[in-house]
């Protein structure tokens, strides 16, 4: 396939994950974040597993328990402790520092070059959603910006080890263990933490049926593989189209307002995707794997 169509694949899976929130608001029981978190990856990776019929072997038992907690576990569980203890549009804005922090850990782990138009088009995303989401009342806790910052670190340290750490399977294999190895890790953290689910309705059934299959398995299969075939850097720039997808999906399911400096901030946001992709026109050489 072209390069075109790996980055519009790529791009569904964050276009998708803007729905979350909708999906959350509407149609699941609240303030169950990490059993809801537990409950979208795990019978995701099950199925998945039992779909692949291929369990890991030697090492990558322990590579899988590794990204499957830095892209699900720790990931989730940090995100959603940002979440409720920042307004929503604080917690995008952190987890927007990302790509930058994908760039410094590729430059570190796979020997590609820090381009400084990738940097420019990082911080501009950044800027981009800080006027998408961050409203003027938005309040600063110190746990919650700890926390918001260090599930980007993790999503983004996940994201280019999955670069590095390349197993001779197919990304739905690949996708299959993680989720598998994520909801493993959350089941004991949300049993512990959080009260037992009430009876749950057809609505909430649904729900959590749309965030395991669409929002993790079908998209995690493509993000994984768009993280085989492109440039981290390419890949994480694509995040930014979350909180664009978010948005839009707020003000037609939600009614909420759309304002001029939202606009604009999409209009950054999208500029800086293109500006990323414009960066990484050159070829670069991957480290060898451990």
């Amino acid at each position: 396939m072209s390069r075109n169509t790996d980055l519009l694949l790529t791009a569904l899976a964050p276009a998708i994950w803007g729905s979350t929130y909708v999906v959350t608001t509407l149609m699941l029981p609240p303030d169950y974040p990490l059993t809801v978190a537990m409950l979208r990856a795990l019978p995701a990776g099950i199925l998945l597993l039992l779909a692949v019929r291929q369990l890991p072997q030697g090492i990558w038992w322990l590579r899988a328990l590794v990204l499957g907690a830095l892209n699900f576990s720790v990931f989730w569980a940090l995100l959603f402790v940002a979440a409720y203890r920042l307004p929503g549009g604080v917690a995008a804005t952190l987890g927007a520092i990302q790509p930058l922090v994908v760039i410094g850990l590729a430059r570190a782990l796979l020997g590609s070059p820090v381009r400084s138009l990738s940097v420019v088009a990082a911080v501009a995303g950044l800027a981009g959603v800080a006027l998408l989401v961050l409203g003027p009342k938005a309040a600063l806790d110190p746990v919650g910006i700890a926390a918001g910052l260090a599930s980007a670190v993790s999503m983004a340290l996940g994201t280019v080890l999955s670069r590095r750490w390349q197993p001779p399977v197919s990304a739905l294999t690949f996708t299959s263990w993680q989720l598998t190895a994520g909801g493993i890790l959350l089941a004991p953290a949300a049993l512990l933490a959080e009260p037992s689910l009430p009876p749950l309705t057809p609505l909430n059934v649904l729900g959590l049926a749309y965030l395991g299959l669409i929002g993790a398995a079908l998209t995690y299969v493509l993000w994984f593989r768009g993280v085989a075939r492109l440039e981290p850097a390419v890949v994480s720039s694509l995040g930014f189209l979350s909180p664009i997808s978010a948005v839009l999906l707020g003000w037609g399911l939600l009614g909420q307002s759309l304002s001029a400096a939202q606009l604009a901030g999409m209009a950054i946001v999208v500029g800086s995707v293109w500006l990323s992709q414009r960066a990484q026109r050159q070829p670069w050489k991957q480290v060898a794997s451990a």
